[in-house]
């Protein structure tokens, strides 16, 4: 068996940062580039080092086998200190217990009515929308996600609307990828930046523990993820603390709200940037919704507007590094593992490969009916038994907002604004605006641009 230390290194590092400035400078170009140079590549983080997983077969063993390959390493490490050890970031050890307890949650008899609450939020969201309106479409976004997370995950905690969750979010979102990425001294420094993350978590615990107080209060017997907690009980009849239910809470708050907003956003975006596209979801949900909102009984006829969520996903994956720990001397790739080593794998380095995908900088859903995606290549939530347990939900209310507002609305680019993305947890949007168009009024010809820089992926701001 090949010893560990036959691993490429990466080029680029520099003495005590090792890969750290490329990470905080160029993080896409850097991870995106490492297929390059072998299957499996070192990286150094400072003093400490990770493996980077590059090839798709490898990197689903890694997510099949996690009792071997454990959520850990420098980002679940520093993630779990952040919120806590929740279905996203807990140990193999705990998985299946939280699994077992949170999945009547998330069975597809229950989409129907989530569905349900989705169009409602997403016409409660859009009612005050104007003709000829500049729309910052981050921010609307993640209010749209935010109602949406709360009436379907916790529908009778009325607090979720008065305490500022969305800017909590955002900033617990920015404040994670810096500790992931930084030295866990920097954390401590008294910081604006590290105030305004410490502010935005306590808020978050007075929310769980009024969410948390008012359920077990009032007992309600809600078809949410909340009731579910409350409720819930342990083989021996204990229930879940405060501390448990909190770290669930903030682990589906950060997916449902962050994740899906950012999903919804670029898919905005690159529709508006792209006529073509554009006309074929108007003639899509023309001929399936003409003026009434999507329901979860049409989404097997809009194959189009899936396709823009699958190639959004594809392009700017939510998620785009993650971190595992070997549990035990092992083997990947024909190379040996000693345990305790920091394994990393990317799903935007995998969804940007030219040998999986043709073109890969290049937004085009076409590609998702002419086939499937090669095998193990696509992961925007994961594989194997960690697979993200809303997936379901978070792709059926990109398709919903989509198809909706393509019935009364379009979105088209201001000149000189292009959106770009944002270093964070998720690969979320900088903050970009796009113009609001009444398909109902006379809109001025948009022609058929040539794709600028919107068509292909940007690098993020250097923070």
């Amino acid at each position: 068996m090949p010893p560990a230390y036959t691993l490429k290194t990466a080029p680029g590092a520099l003495p005590l940062l090792g890969h750290v400035h490329l990470l905080v400078r160029r993080p896409l170009d850097f991870v995106a580039g490492l297929s390059r140079h072998a299957d499996v590549v070192r990286i150094s983080l400072g003093r400490a080092s990770a493996y980077v997983v590059c090839h798709p077969d490898l990197v689903h063993e890694v997510l099949t086998r996690h009792h071997v390959f454990d959520k850990g390493g420098p980002f679940f490490d520093k993630l779990r200190q952040d919120i806590g050890a929740g279905l996203a970031s807990c140990p193999a050890t705990q998985h299946r217990r939280q699994r077992r307890m949170l999945q009547p949650a998330f069975q597809r008899d229950r989409m129907a009515a989530y569905a349900a609450m989705m169009a409602h939020e997403i016409h409660q969201a859009t009612r005050a929308w104007q003709h000829g309106q500049i729309l910052d479409v981050p921010s609307a976004t993640c209010r749209l996600t935010t109602a949406i997370t709360a009436r379907c995950l916790f529908s009778t905690g009325p607090q979720v609307y008065d305490i500022p969750v969305h800017a909590y979010m955002d900033e617990v979102n920015r404040g994670v990828a810096r500790r992931v990425i930084l030295p866990a001294w920097t954390g401590r420094l008294p910081t604006p930046a590290n105030r305004r993350y410490q502010h935005a978590q306590q808020g978050l615990r007075q929310l769980t523990r009024l969410l948390a107080a008012d359920y077990r209060s009032a007992a309600p017997d809600q078809p949410d993820l909340l009731s579910l907690l409350t409720a819930a009980r342990d083989d021996d009849g204990r229930p879940l603390t405060d501390e448990e239910i909190h770290d669930q809470i903030v682990t589906f708050l950060l997916a449902g709200m962050e994740s899906t907003a950012g999903v919804i956003a670029w898919a905005l975006h690159l529709v508006g940037t792209h006529p073509d596209v554009r006309e074929q979801i108007q003639a899509e949900t023309d001929a399936v919704l003409g003026r009434r909102p999507a329901t979860y009984d049409d989404l097997p006829a809009l194959s189009t507007t899936q396709a823009v969520v699958n190639e959004t996903l594809r392009l700017y994956p939510p998620g785009w590094l993650f971190t595992r720990t070997t549990t035990t001397d092992t083997e990947l790739g024909g190379h040996r593992l000693p345990a305790r080593a920091a394994i990393a794998y990317s799903p935007y380095l995998l969804h940007h490969r030219p040998d999986l995908y043709a073109h890969p900088a290049v937004f085009d859903p076409q590609r998702w009916h002419h086939g499937n995606p090669p095998a193990h290549a696509f992961i925007p939530f994961g594989a194997g038994p960690r697979r993200c347990i809303g997936a379901t939900f978070g792709t059926t209310a990109a398709v919903l907002t989509l198809a909706t507002l393509a019935t009364r609305w379009e979105l088209r680019p201001l000149p000189g604004h292009h959106a770009r993305p944002a270093l964070g947890a998720s690969l979320a949007p900088h903050p970009f605006t796009m113009r609001l168009y009444d398909r109902g009024q006379s809109c001025p010809s948009a022609g058929r641009p040539k794709p600028g820089p919107a068509s292909t992926v940007e690098e993020p701001e250097e923070r």
